[in-house]
């Protein structure tokens, strides 16, 4: 696995390349980061892996700090995949003249997470679009756990005619059902004992919540009973119908954000 930290000789590596496949992270790989790269080496000739921690996206600079980072055990596992690239740049390397203040993306990054994290995805969106400018990936791959971000990447990449096609990768879960996430790993056994009971309520009552036989108030007071400290949203949503061009068919997903302790969590079911 060749280890590139400049973003000129990155460059010029991956110019030789064709069908490269991409996948971004902030480090603390785990088994949902290990199951898009597999997906990556399958399906392409050269798979890029990055590990940046991009600080714009963060709202409390507290967040920024804590965010768990473990770059020896993630350059093992990263080896042990046989992963060809793994990119490694400094902040200055992808901000030289600082984040960018013009991304344009669409209205539904105002909604969900947007209510509540000021421009964070205009800065996700703007780290990816560096990224994919200097790494040129045929395709990118992106979890479903991180649903919004996904689809707001998507459509950025549309109406902006970027060639890179985004793969969408299921959302992979703890035998607990608790979701994949680097955040997990600052997650005490009580806390998550109660992100498991907050994501087996949703799916059990996912179909009474659509035939209209519960609403989100009431699992709402259900959820506050577990012992959290905020539900910032609990919404039901048609996923086809978000971001034009809709699409007839109903696909209905529940998006939650809570704190449970100090960290914040999402989920989509």
């Amino acid at each position: 696995m060749k280890i590139f930290l400049d973003k000129t000789k990155i460059i010029k590596e991956t110019q030789k390349y064709k069908n490269i496949g991409f996948v971004p992270t902030m480090g603390a790989l785990h088994s949902a980061h290990i199951s898009l790269i597999k997906k990556s080496i399958k399906q392409s000739n050269k798979t890029i892996v990055s590990i940046f921690i991009n600080k714009p996206q963060f709202n409390k600079k507290n967040d920024f700090i804590k965010y768990p980072r473990n770059l020896k055990k993630d350059i093992s596992v990263l080896k042990n995949l046989k992963v060809d690239i793994l990119y490694l740049p400094s902040h200055k390397q992808i901000y030289p003249d600082g984040p960018s203040k013009n991304i344009k993306i669409d209205n539904f990054s105002k909604q969900l997470c947007g209510r509540f994290r000021l421009r964070h995805f205009e800065s996700i969106i703007d780290v990816v679009d560096r990224f994919i400018k200097i790494i040129k990936p045929k395709k990118i791959y992106l979890g479903e756990k991180d649903f919004q971000q996904l689809i707001l990447i998507e459509e950025y990449i549309r109406v902006n005619s970027i060639k890179t096609k985004v793969i969408r990768c299921r959302t992979l879960r703890e035998d607990s059902g608790l979701p994949y996430s680097s955040r997990n790993l600052l997650l005490t056994k009580k806390e998550k004992e109660i992100a498991s009971k907050i994501y087996r309520l949703l799916k059990n009552q996912k179909n009474d919540l659509l035939n209209k036989k519960t609403s989100t108030k009431k699992l709402r007071g259900k959820i506050s009973q577990f012992g959290i400290n905020k539900i910032e949203y609990l919404k039901l949503l048609d996923i086809n119908k978000i971001i034009k061009p809709f699409k007839k068919n109903k696909k209905n997903k529940i998006f939650i954000a809570y704190y449970v302790g100090l960290i914040r969590l999402i989920d989509n079911i």
